[in-house]
């Protein structure tokens, strides 16, 4: 007797059906998300998590002006054939409401990691990449430290730096915008 797993992977399109339809209204709250074909879904979100979002969609806002840039949080994306979402995106103003954004649209991606990190900077990291996402940051909840990724090359970031608690950042699109990590990384080790 033989014995195969067969997998049923979907589209984009697929995909935003069944969303349309409410194929996942039943699920507790929570990130779904379409990745390689493959229907994902994400862990809730901890407190930790929680917070250092509002942290940073509070920056986000406060760094920038309506005419700037659109801040959406825990929002869909189009990247190719995948819906994943990210904690956090900058986006251009002119972004459509009534469609996901796309790559074309998106000016940073932020995504906060504890659970998730090694998804987070292996195939999120190359998927983003590979759709030309310009830059790419990884909130690093363990380690306390933001990875930053820039500069899309044939499915790699050609420039990765890391930033530890205690430094600041700017995003490439917005230099004026500083995110200072000894603040946005101020809770109790005991914490996380």
């Amino acid at each position: 007797m033989s014995s195969t797993t067969d997998q049923l992977y979907i589209t984009g399109d697929q995909f935003d059906r069944m969303v349309d339809h409410g194929a996942f209204a039943a699920f507790p709250p929570g990130k779904i998300e379409l990745i390689h074909g493959e229907i994902r879904i994400m862990n809730p979100a901890g407190p930790i998590h929680d917070d250092l979002i509002e942290y940073l969609q509070e920056w986000s806002h406060a760094s920038r002006s309506a005419t700037e840039f659109r801040i959406r949080v825990q929002c869909g994306i189009v990247v190719d054939d995948n819906r994943p979402e990210p904690d956090i995106a900058w986006l251009t103003p002119t972004t459509r409401r009534a469609q996901r954004p796309t790559a074309g649209d998106i000016r940073l991606l932020i995504e906060v990691a504890d659970s998730s990190l090694t998804s987070d900077l292996r195939e999120k990291a190359d998927l983003y990449a590979s759709g030309g996402i310009a830059e790419y940051w990884i909130v690093d909840v363990p380690n306390r430290r933001v990875h930053v990724m820039a500069q899309p090359d044939g499915g790699t970031y050609r420039d990765l730096r890391l930033i530890p608690r205690g430094q600041s950042l700017s995003p490439l699109c917005h230099r004026s915008a500083v995110l200072d990590t000894g603040d946005l990384f101020n809770f109790e080790a005991d914490d996380a």
